[in-house]
């Protein structure tokens, strides 16, 4: 009897940052996982989810007519008409000159060139404009306004706006920050960077301590960082969300949903007992840690 064995190129070696175990899984289950990441990076390039749809379709299935993809792709037809010609105007479309009107995709290496550089310009045009706007904006009349400190609350939506806040924080802090990362949170911050940038701060004179808990993960993402002052806490924290404390003034508190599988938004707040609170939950961890 012939034993049946998987060809090397069906199998992939994947690190899986939940359980910080490195995997080998079957290529064959990866083509919709592809897909989705392809179509996430679009829509997060500029484009609409339709559009990411039909220019996906073209570019999968070679020239069609707008009808071909309409019915396809079960859109409207002058919906359709319109989204081929906004892909043909961000130049990731062509209109094959035959009767009927066909259209073509441009390929996707060079439609991401061409999306990346788009994005590029529109952040240039941005930056060269900050020096006017803000000086229209110091040219505006002034009216008087007491300066009070008030405490407030911020809800921050999607790992963009997190990961700015984030740094932001490490950014401007000029003392010492406590850090306590859970195991779900380590890796998107490593990826994204603050990991880094928290080394960067503690070589500027800023103490920081940071904590995370007990995990294979965890350990994987923090011996690679070199602060000094990093520890792992005891198990009995698990399910403790991860935060941020600056200076004793700011607070970023991640929240989660799905039994913590999935970071939806932060909290940031100056609220003095808040911080003051965190503080000492921190500092309680971190002198029984290990």
């Amino acid at each position: 009897m012939e034993l049946s064995i998987e060809k090397p190129e069906t199998i992939v070696k994947l690190y899986d940052e939940n359980s910080g175990l490195w995997k080998f899984v079957r290529t064959d289950k990866g083509p919709n996982k592809s897909l989705e990441t392809i179509e996430k990076a679009l829509h997060r390039l500029g484009l609409s989810k339709n559009e990411v749809r039909v220019y996906l379709y073209i570019a999968r299935t070679g020239e069609h007519k707008a009808s071909e993809i309409s019915e396809a792709l079960a859109l409207h037809r002058t919906e359709t008409y319109r989204i081929l010609r906004d892909l043909e105007k961000k130049g990731l479309t062509s209109s094959v000159f035959e009767k009927p009107l066909k259209f073509i995709a441009t390929p996707f290496e060079k439609a991401l060139d061409v999306l990346i550089e788009t994005k590029k310009m529109k952040i240039n045009l941005l930056e060269k404009r900050k020096s006017n706007l803000c000086s229209l904006w110091l040219s505006l009349p002034k009216t008087e306004i007491e300066q009070e400190r008030k405490e407030v609350f911020q809800i921050l939506e999607g790992e963009e706006q997190i990961n700015l806040k984030a740094d932001e924080i490490v950014t401007n802090t000029t003392k010492e920050m406590f850090v306590f990362f859970s195991e779900q949170d380590i890796a998107g911050f490593y990826h994204a960077g603050l990991l880094d940038k928290l080394e960067t701060a503690s070589r500027n004179g800023i103490s920081i301590q940071l904590l995370a808990n007990y995990s294979p993960k965890s350990c994987f993402f923090l011996e690679k960082t070199k602060l000094k002052k990093a520890k792992y806490s005891a198990s009995t924290v698990d399910g403790l969300p991860t935060f941020i404390l600056a200076d004793n003034e700011q607070l970023l508190l991640l929240i989660r949903k799905n039994n913590g599988k999935k970071r939806v938004a932060a909290l940031w707040t100056n609220y003095d007992a808040f911080t003051k609170a965190l503080k000492a939950l921190f500092l309680e961890l971190w002198n029984s840690s290990h």
